[in-house]
């Protein structure tokens, strides 16, 4: 595997090499929302509005995405216009429009495209997030019997989230009604981080294979009473740090969650 290889690349080959493994398409969607997307346009952005190249072909429309720009470059042979987006915005953006995605045209090992189903199905599953938990704590418990599936999901999710908080506990949770959930606490999270964390935690739940709803998301004050409880049964995850400031993204205008479509 060459240096070149991306993340999505390898996705990609790990379905192409199991194409009905429901896992491997699960994997390939959650690589294609972490990324960032570099899209073909037709002139260069005005304020929010931008206008994808759409490929016609004789089935359906297509825009032109690369996850690396050197990648559109070469397969465009010289500048163009475009917007960098993470991968979750573009398919929102999307959903609905019966576009699909010519993803890394030119690029032996990840070429492949994404049709307008799939485009609708991970646009619609990333719109909805998970109950962010707000019910009365009245016991903490370690977290038992979750999927070993889920805990790397997690870890794998959380590695992307730096800046977003200081840290995370996984915990089990008893409520005031006598309710029993599993829950995520935020550390250091700013409330308009919250609703992006939210919705990760949702990718994680439905791209690993299960069900939504399964965990709470919960943002405590770091010196409430909770922090002793979580430190003592939780499980800790630290948040990547973020050394540089975050490049902002231009504005894109405006079935089963374990069964993604098969890519054709």
């Amino acid at each position: 595997m060459s240096d070149e290889t991306t993340p999505l690349d390898q996705a990609h080959q790990a379905l192409l090499a199991a194409p009905d493994d429901d896992r491997a398409r699960l994997a390939f969607h959650e690589r294609l929302a972490d990324s960032e997307l570099f899209i073909v346009l037709e002139e260069e952005p005005k304020g929010d509005r931008i206008v994808p190249v759409v490929m016609d072909t004789s089935s359906v429309p297509l825009i032109l995405a690369f996850d690396r720009d050197a990648r559109m470059a070469a397969f465009i042979g010289g500048v163009t216009p475009y917007a960098a987006l993470p991968g979750r915005r573009v398919v929102e953006m999307l959903r609905g429009s019966g576009h699909g995605i010519a993803l890394n045209l030119g690029v032996p090992d990840g070429e492949t495209i994404v049709p307008p189903e799939s485009v609708d199905w991970l646009g619609g599953l990333l719109r909805d997030g998970p109950a962010i938990g707000e019910g009365r704590i009245t016991r903490l418990e370690p977290p038992k019997g979750l999927p070993e599936a889920l805990l790397t999901a997690l870890d794998q999710k959380l590695a992307t989230m730096g800046g977003l908080a200081e840290a995370a506990w996984l915990t089990g949770v008893v409520y005031e009604a006598g309710a029993r959930s599993h829950a995520l606490a935020f550390i250091g999270a700013p409330e308009g981080a919250q609703r992006a964390i939210a919705l990760a935690v949702n990718e994680a739940l439905h791209l690993s294979g299960l069900e939504a709803g399964q965990i709470d998301v919960l943002f405590p004050e770091p010196d409430g009473r909770i922090m002793e409880g979580l430190t003592r049964v939780g499980l800790r995850f630290d948040l990547p740090k973020l050394h540089t400031p975050a490049r902002e993204a231009p504005q894109a205008p405006g079935s089963d969650p374990s069964k993604p479509p098969i890519l054709k």
